[in-house]
């Protein structure tokens, strides 16, 4: 059984660095060698294996299919980049409900260990931040340098203000180093369709897109009791109700807005994923992970 670290541990170290690298490598050190070729690897050409040559060329995947050992005989690294992109909007402040992590807090060490893994794989990690005060782009580059840059940014960029409109979505997608693989972390709270605005700019043939919704079970649950003075993070617009009144409606209505949002990706052919921020970081990154494995092998 796989054991993970109490959220409130990974909360109360206030070292990002140690807390991604520590993540990371749990999870890397959990699974098999072959699974941990990056993205960005192709093949041209195999012959079958001889006495002498190193275990890590074997295709394992053609093992699976033909019950010989065959060594890749040419590779070459592509262009292909791994972009990171994280909503900073004042409503990723939202806290857990033990108030160990806040929707940012967790975005942000998410961010810094799926760079980790990135750059340990050899593939060439980049970041996007986004909000209506701060967008700042991170241009995809190999190596361990690359992590300490994402982690500069990444340091600096609290929750604050909303997420950009269309066209200044639209202006960050033609920034991008396209095609390559699109990691998108959000609440997916939005005023109008900016967040999907995004993802259709990103979400084309050559992309490979995952969004990760990121939720409370505040959000999920409503275990609220009695008058209720709720605040809109980005607004600060106020509004108080009786718990027990609104509890059915707001349910109805998350409902019918997750389903929304998963028939929307699902027409983007993005591989949509909902983490719980009172899960152990780790926990949510290795289900997550082990996922893209298994739908990797499956031929996607």
């Amino acid at each position: 059984m796989e054991r993970f670290i109490d959220p409130k541990t990974l909360a109360r170290v206030k070292d990002m660095p140690l807390v991604a690298r520590s993540v990371a490598e749990g999870f890397l050190s959990g699974i098999q060698p072959s699974q941990q070729r990056g993205v960005g690897i192709e093949f041209s050409q195999y012959r079958p294996y001889d006495v002498g040559d190193e275990p890590k060329r074997i295709d394992w995947k053609l093992f699976a299919r033909s019950d010989r050992y065959f060594v890749r005989e040419a590779e070459r690294e592509s262009e292909i980049a791994t972009w990171i992109v994280v909503d900073c909007s004042r409503s990723m402040a939202q806290r857990s409900d033990d108030g160990a992590w806040d929707k940012s807090s967790y975005a942000r060490h998410l961010a810094a260990t799926l760079a980790y893994i990135a750059q340990r794989q050899g593939d060439m990690p980049g970041l996007v931040l986004l909000n209506t005060e701060n967008q700042q782009l991170v241009p995809p580059a190999v190596g361990e340098r690359q992590w300490h840059r994402i982690l500069k940014a990444l340091h600096g960029a609290p929750a604050a203000g909303r997420f950009p409109d269309g066209d200044a979505v639209l202006s960050m997608v033609r920034r991008l180093q396209l095609p390559g693989l699109v990691v998108v972390i959000s609440d997916f709270h939005e005023r109008q369709d900016e967040l999907l605005t995004f993802m259709r700019g990103v979400a084309t043939s050559r992309n490979d897109v995952i969004a990760l919704q990121l939720l409370c079970s505040d959000e999920t649950v409503f275990p609220y009791r009695g008058a209720v003075n709720f605040e809109d993070l980005e607004t600060g617009e106020r509004l108080l109700v009786s718990a027990k009144a609104a509890r059915s409606s707001y349910l109805e209505a998350l409902d019918n807005y997750e389903s929304r949002l998963s028939r929307a990706m699902a027409r983007l052919d993005v591989d949509l994923e909902t983490v719980d921020i009172d899960q152990p970081l780790d926990a949510a990154l290795h289900a997550f992970l082990k996922r893209r494995l298994r739908y990797n092998r499956s031929g996607r």
